[in-house]
Parts: structure tokens; sequence; C-alpha cells
């Protein structure tokens, strides 16, 4: 498990809730692998996942651009890429069905963009933010 905590939050309310949500879910699947339904939680998670991209991602962009964050376009790179794995993904489960190792690619991808975009990337939107206010 993964616990939300202070050092990931990048002081936008609506955006640190979403990112703790994720973050739930992320945990929801990791609990489900240990009890051994991990494929049921999967196909929950994916469905979240739809919806999460959308809303997330175009709140956090219309909060880059409004304010004039220098690497919007580096960042919204990063946000397609994660779109594409994600639908790449979806796309493998409906040709294939779902198996254990779209579980646990899923786990990967999600750690991954916890660790590296949310604790890394939208960290230094939180920074330029709060500079920005100061």
């Amino acid at each position: 498990m993964i616990e939300w905590r202070a050092s990931l939050a990048i002081g936008v309310e609506e955006i640190d809730g979403q990112h703790k949500e994720l973050l739930q879910r992320f945990n929801s699947l990791l609990a489900a692998c240990e009890g051994g339904k991990g494929i049921k939680e999967l196909t929950g998670l994916l469905k979240f996942l739809d919806d999460y991209i959308i809303e997330h991602f175009r709140d956090e962009e219309k909060l880059q651009e409004s304010s004039g964050y220098p690497e919007f376009e580096e960042h919204k790179k990063l946000h397609d890429a994660f779109i594409e794995r994600i639908f790449e993904l979806q796309n493998e489960i409906l040709i294939e069905g779902i198996a254990v190792h779209h579980v646990l690619e899923t786990n990967n991808i999600l750690l991954k963009w916890l660790i590296n975009h949310i604790s890394v990337e939208d960290k230094k939107l939180g920074k330029f933010l709060r500079e920005a206010n100061a």
C-alpha cells in the first residue's frame, strides 16, 4: 500500500483530491491482488481510469494554461503517453480477455505514474503555482 503524504500534494485542492482518489484506487487493486482478486478489481479500475484521465488531465492542463506554466507542452506529452498506454492496455484486454499479466502491467503503469509523474512532474507544477502566487 502507498500512503498519501503531504509531500505528494501540489497545493491545489482539486488536483490533490484527484491524486488521492487515484492512490486509493491503486491501493484497492493492490489489496485485491493480495487477496487473489486482482482480475475482478481491474475491470472497475480501468473504468475509473477512463473517467479520471478525461477529468483530471483536463483540469490539470487547464490550470497549467491559465497560469502560464512554462513546461505545459512537455507535461501534456506525458499525459498523452499515459492515455495512450492505458488505451493500449484496454484494447489488449478487449482482444485477449483479462489475464493476470494485465493486472501486473496495470500495477506497474500506476506505480510508475505515482512515483515519476505525481511526485516529480506535478510537484514542479505545484512549486511554480506557489511561486506565482507568492
